[in-house]
């Protein structure tokens, strides 16, 4: 048990404090589109950052593993919605349809960055290409999960159609621009960045922080807790520890049965089963309205949680050269 506490991060328990702070204290009326205004404000920035913290030598270091990269990428847009969607179809009429909805947006989302590469280096893989890999996931992803969303989750928009052109528009102004804007100001703002990763990771954080307290308040004035029961959370749990482990287990034997290094199977396992928060909360925010929010980033924030310990006691095996 203390070995499980001490795997558990902060700010997991920040963020859930805060789920529960918003279901006995939602904010409403005026200050509810004052704390939306300050949250659009604060997803901008958050991508702006992102865009700035993308180093083009890294990418340029990474790009000769183009098998594994496209290996990464089919996992985490192919593998990972089909996942989804078959959850979905054989779950339904089980369990909350907006969970369900949540659990397939979380496979529609890109891989982690910070984590990937983090626990890559812990296990002694090809950290050069994890940064490419992963940054390539989420760049791409802020096209990829859009189309997606699109696609597969038709009504939960709020658009027959899928994503509407408002939402292509928010998109392209909250999140892309932002995060080009970023990325050609890092030739100014890159040793900035670089020598205050610690103040960078606190603003993301608190960005993030701050959708959630208003996405759980929109939807706990919507009535989220009378159509979500413990049970369900049991089941949505059990669920991404299912699906954590079998896209974990496929993805290591495919990059062996590929021919690849044990270093790069490292990379393929840690970027490829993973999902990111920093991205899917700020998305979440922008294509969904803020009735839907809080069930269906509430599966994300479960399997960001299992994903950590998940990945933490792996990395540990495989640094002691255990698989």
């Amino acid at each position: 048990m203390t070995g499980f506490l001490k795997r558990l991060d902060p700010f997991i328990l920040i963020m859930l404090g805060l789920v529960a702070l918003a279901s006995v204290l939602p904010v409403r009326g005026t200050a509810a589109v004052v704390a939306d205004g300050v949250t659009d404000a604060a997803i901008m920035l958050l991508f702006f950052l992102h865009g700035a913290k993308l180093s083009r030598q890294a990418i340029i270091a990474g790009l000769s593993h183009v098998r594994l990269h496209l290996t990464v990428l089919a996992v985490t847009f192919g593998l990972f919605p089909v996942i989804g969607l078959g959850v979905q179809a054989g779950l339904s009429g089980l369990m909350s349809p907006a969970l369900l909805s949540g659990f397939l947006f979380l496979c529609l989302l890109p891989s982690t960055v910070q984590s990937s590469i983090a626990f890559t280096a812990m296990a002694k893989g090809n950290v050069a290409a994890a940064v490419c890999s992963a940054s390539l996931s989420n760049l791409l992803g802020i096209f990829l999960t859009p189309l997606l969303v699109g696609l597969l989750m038709n009504g939960l928009t709020g658009h027959a159609d899928g994503v509407s052109m408002e939402a292509v528009q928010k998109i392209a102004m909250q999140l892309l621009l932002p995060f080009v804007l970023g990325h050609l100001s890092r030739p100014w703002l890159g040793g900035f960045i670089d020598t205050h990763k610690a103040w960078i990771g606190r603003v993301d954080r608190t960005s993030i922080l701050l959708v959630v307290y208003t996405a759980f308040s929109a939807s706990v004035v919507e009535g989220l807790w009378s159509k979500v029961s413990w049970l369900d959370l049991a089941g949505l749990l059990a669920i991404c520890a299912v699906v954590l482990a079998l896209v974990m287990g496929v993805t290591w034997k495919v990059s062996t049965m590929m021919g690849f290094s044990r270093e790069d199977r490292i990379v393929i396992l840690f970027c490829g089963s993973k999902k990111s928060l920093a991205s899917g909360v700020p998305m979440a925010s922008t294509l969904f309205p803020a009735a839907v929010l809080g069930p269906v980033i509430l599966p994300l924030m479960l399997f960001h949680q299992l994903q950590l310990i998940v990945c933490s006691i792996l990395a540990s095996r495989l640094h002691s050269g255990r698989s």
